[in-house]
């Protein structure tokens, strides 16, 4: 069977070009604020909990990576702090931000906030900063809770070293407990179940006031509204308080559902 045409095919007349149509330029995804992330090149998490945590119109947040090894160690993470200033000119060179977060609770742990802040002032000078212990102590100030408990994935001995830093900045940790998995791609895969039902244990020690899962790789912030309400304290994270705290640093006050946390200002 053969085709017809009732017509020829038309021949091509070649593109019209319409020439520059008119354009208006709006504040773009950042209009209300701008947040740098720095990464850790193992991390499977933050970027994911960020996504969930942080949705208002108008707040974008923007990443890069930087290097770190599986194995969490006190070296490994030493390693990573002349990487920061490298890795922070990375996002959005010559656009403003308006805080950069620097996603590692061990390594902020080892190195010091103030060193930290100091490597990303390099590339962004006079940046409102954060990491997730600064977000925690933050975190806990504006729930006015002194006496915490304290899980985490990392070995005995560097669970040792964070008990005695928080001690330190005017905290009691009433309890302290560990997955034990040091290398950080397993830490990423212990499952919510697991981290749900060690936070419900640990809310039943006697002066746990809050609880503060440890670690941008542990998964729980979308979990937090709903296991607030069965263990009847707060709950907050690395990467759930890092969110809010750079939310309050941005000047972005908006209340999420996403636990007590989500509904309150930073204190001065």
């Amino acid at each position: 069977m053969s085709l017809t045409l009732d017509r020829p095919l038309q021949q091509s007349t070649g593109t019209i070009d319409l020439g520059v149509f008119p354009s208006q330029l709006d504040g773009g995804l950042a209009a209300r604020a701008a947040i740098g992330l720095v990464v850790l090149a193992t991390d499977q998490t933050m970027e994911h909990e960020f996504r969930a945590l942080i949705r208002q119109p108008g707040v974008a947040f923007y990443e890069s990576r930087v290097f770190s090894d599986n194995d969490i160690t006190p070296d490994t993470l030493r390693a990573i702090g002349p990487r920061l200033g490298p890795s922070v000119d990375l996002i959005l060179p010559s656009i403003p931000l308006d805080v950069v977060a620097f996603g590692c609770t061990s390594a902020t742990m080892t190195l010091g906030e103030e060193a930290i802040f100091a490597e990303i002032h390099k590339a962004r000078p006079g940046v409102a900063c954060t990491t997730p212990v600064t977000s925690a102590l933050a975190a806990f100030k504006a729930l006015g809770v002194k006496s915490i408990g304290l899980l985490t994935p990392y070995a005995p001995k560097i669970n040792e070293g964070f008990v005695s830093y928080f001690s330190g900045r005017g905290l009691d940790i009433a309890a302290v407990a560990t997955f034990d998995r040091r290398d950080d791609r397993e830490a990423a895969r212990i499952s919510v179940a697991s981290i749900e039902a060690a936070s419900e244990t640990m809310a039943k020690t006697p002066g746990v006031e809050a609880i503060f899962v440890s670690c941008t790789s542990l998964r729980i912030a979308e979990a937090v509204e709903a296991l607030e309400r069965r263990i009847g304290i707060p709950v907050t994270s690395s990467n759930h308080s890092m969110a809010w705290h750079c939310l309050r640093l941005a000047g972005i006050d908006d209340t999420v559902p996403a636990g007590r946390l989500f509904s309150l200002p930073a204190r001065p």
